[in-house]
């Protein structure tokens, strides 16, 4: 399949910028418990921490343009976690006999952690499935004999989940600057060849379908040999296009059944992530990976202050989870 051409992309601003896209309506999310239309507001019971993630902080390599966390080589608004400090919330997860079974790292680049390798080690050691979402790129690269020796001592219990905006590379690099594509494809080749459980996130353009971007990364993935299947939920994911500042629906509780959708699938009923404030004495409980500026979806300290209910008052609620069906998980 040839490069995705169908629309030229701007080079000058994210080809992940929702076109047209009218402005949010001020009157929306406002209030935690009612939307702009009187209505109750939709909330997530949380159902049993099965997934806990980690940042390990904002510092990273690249500066994607629409970044959602704002990732840059400068951002360290949410400084590097600990071992430490992990070590304290997996203790908590024994302590309270917690159903976590995932344990997951995002960033940032997780690789620009010193600590990550000490941490990783740590959590495949006490039996967790562990998760690190990477662009594959130098920091990562840096660690090689690290790497092996976990995946020698723990296989595939430690999964690497690489970031490829899209098949083309042009568009890639539109979002993640020049010569990051054949950083990241190599990156994601030595991965496949040394035999890593691996993962690929891709993200959808808004012209064109979800069929095409499959047929796009699987003609990818066939060229470079990588045995990434495009219908499998565990090996390939598809995101959808986010705008905080982009109008969207808001979520009430009558949005369940009318969109027949179980509030006990989304991210926040089974997942929370620790994340550490710039500053901060300790980290902190935030409802999902997504919000962990806005303090409406701080959770508390501990994982136990942190399992209450969360009220869906933010468009990513309902671009990314609800309506987009997404889940980072």
């Amino acid at each position: 399949m040839e490069p995705f051409i169908a629309t030229q992309p701007n080079l000058a601003a994210s080809p992940f910028a929702l076109d047209a896209a009218q402005p949010l309506d001020p009157k929306k999310f406002r209030d935690p418990m009612v939307t702009a239309k009187g209505e109750p507001r939709a909330s997530v019971v949380m159902t049993g921490l099965t997934t806990l993630w980690f940042n390990t902080g904002t510092l990273c390599n690249l500066a994607c343009k629409s970044c959602y966390i704002e990732s840059s080589p400068r951002n360290d608004a949410l400084v590097y976690i600990s071992l430490a400090e992990v070590t304290q919330y997996l203790d908590e997860i024994a302590a309270h006999g917690l159903p976590t079974r995932e344990i997951a790292f995002t960033g940032g680049e997780p690789f620009m952690n010193p600590e990550l390798i000490a941490i990783l080690d740590l959590c495949l050691s006490r039996g967790f499935d562990t998760l690190v979402l990477s662009n594959a790129m130098r920091p990562l690269r840096r660690y090689e004999a690290a790497l092996l020796d976990l995946r020698a001592r723990h296989g595939r219990k430690l999964t690497i989940r690489v970031s490829l905006d899209h098949y083309s590379q042009a568009v890639h690099e539109a979002e993640r600057g020049p010569n990051s594509w054949d950083k990241a494809i190599a990156g994601l080749r030595w991965l496949n060849d040394n035999g890593f459980a691996i993962a690929v996130a891709g993200r959808h353009l808004g012209n064109e379908s979800d069929a095409e971007a499959r047929a796009g990364f699987a003609a990818l993935f066939a060229r470079e040999g990588l045995a990434i299947d495009v219908n499998d939920p565990q090996a390939f994911v598809m995101f959808p296009e986010m705008d905080a500042t982009a109008d969207i629906a808001e979520i009430s509780t009558g949005c369940w059944d009318i969109l027949k959708i179980d509030p006990a699938s989304m991210m926040c009923a089974s997942s929370r992530m620790v994340v550490k404030h710039k500053g901060a004495d300790r980290p902190t409980v935030a409802a999902c990976t997504l919000l962990p500026y806005d303090p409406q979806f701080d959770m508390g300290r501990s994982l136990v202050e942190a399992s209450r209910s969360v009220s869906l008052n933010h468009p990513h609620c309902a671009r990314f989870c609800v309506l987009g069906g997404a889940s980072c998980s």
